[in-house]
């Protein structure tokens, strides 16, 4: 089966070092090969945020090696769904796509303690999106 048959996914938020990572690394953990998973942000950070690291780890995926992306018109169009974390009017949009806006709490400036509860919610979500879009 060709690459293109796989939905695809991106991940959207401001900096990319946080909510979009986790949500990408739990799609990509919980699917393996059966979803194409990008993420990037509006205004990409230097680095994933520590304590992003951190709670992943504590839930055995790394996310340590993962370096924050620019979002590209391209990384849109080759998606099939593309779901948005607080990057507002920054997201391009094109007939065709299907746009999800998930209300989450920036982890940004904040410890492993207040990441957990944010970590939990995306786990949530995706697992509920992966429901949907994979047979």
């Amino acid at each position: 089966m060709p690459d293109t048959a796989l939905p695809s996914v991106l991940f959207v938020c401001v900096h990319n070092a946080g909510r979009s990572q986790m949500a990408a690394a739990f799609l990509t953990h919980l699917a393996g090969d059966r979803v194409q998973v990008r993420s990037a942000g509006s205004a990409p950070a230097d680095a994933v945020n520590p304590a992003v690291v951190a709670a992943m780890a504590e839930v055995g995926i790394d996310v340590s090696a993962e370096t924050p992306k620019v979002l590209t018109v391209e990384a849109v169009q080759a998606s099939d769904v593309v779901i948005t974390m607080g990057c507002g009017d920054a997201c391009p949009v094109f007939p065709g796509k299907r746009y999800l806006d998930w209300q989450l709490t920036d982890p940004a400036g904040q410890g492993v303690d207040a990441v957990r509860p944010i970590r939990e919610e995306i786990e949530r979500r995706v697992r509920g999106l992966l429901d949907e879009i994979v047979l």
